[in-house]
Order: C-alpha cells, then sequence, then structure tokens
C-alpha cells in the first residue's frame, strides 16, 4: 500500500475512476515509484500523477488498454525499454500487471533523480 503522508487526493479520485485492470497496473506502478525513493513527491499536473523530486521526474499515464510510465528527461537515460520521438521525454507501456519489471523500473526512476541532483 502506498503510504498516504505521500499521495494525492486528486491521484488517488483519478484512480478510482479507472477500470479495474487499469487501477491494478497504475496501483502497482505508483507503489514502485514510491518504493524507489523517499524523496519523490506525488502531485496531480496534467491531467496525471507526476512524480517530482528537484525537478520534475516519472509521472503515469492510464488510458483505456494500458497505463505509461513515463519520464520527463527519458531522452538522457539510457533503456531500450524507453520509447518515444519527442525532444526529452520517453515512456514504458504496460498493458498488463505482469509487464512490471519492478527492479528496471526502480533503476530507471533511480538515474532519474540522479540527472536532477546532478543539475542543480
Amino acid at each position: 500500500m502506498t503510504d498516504k503522508i505521500r499521495t494525492t487526493e486528486k491521484v488517488d479520485q483519478m484512480i478510482d475512476q479507472l477500470s479495474p485492470d487499469i487501477q491494478e497496473i497504475t496501483n502497482a506502478l505508483r507503489k514502485v515509484i514510491f518504493d524507489a525513493s523517499p524523496k519523490l513527491i506525488e502531485e496531480f499536473k496534467w491531467s496525471m500523477p507526476s512524480y517530482s523530486y528537484k525537478g520534475l521526474v516519472c509521472y503515469l499515464q492510464p488510458a483505456k488498454k494500458h497505463v505509461n510510465l513515463g519520464f520527463y528527461k527519458g531522452n538522457e537515460i539510457e533503456s531500450d525499454l524507453l520509447k518515444g520521438t519527442g525532444k526529452a521525454m520517453r515512456h514504458i507501456r504496460i498493458t498488463k500487471i505482469e509487464d512490471i519489471q519492478e527492479d528496471i523500473f526502480t533503476s530507471l526512476i533511480e538515474k532519474a533523480i540522479t540527472l536532477n541532483e546532478s543539475k542543480e
């Protein structure tokens, strides 16, 4: 379960509106994010959960049949899992709970945090 002190009510409300399978994926990814670092702050930005520490780190973007775990500076993180062609943002599309690779996702989140810390 996620730490209620670190979560926001708006994110809880958004998740409650999702289909059960997308809720399950979103909640599991949310837990991975919080477990990756106690430094991360959850906010509801751009109609989705966003996580920051010394700048934007990552986000969750639920859709009808998948959830994207996105990284604001994903272009600066080396990983074959990250997809996208934009200037900076990259994401991983998760279509089922079994797609969650906790250790790999945690490592990517830690790299994103380190990027922010190195730009102080």
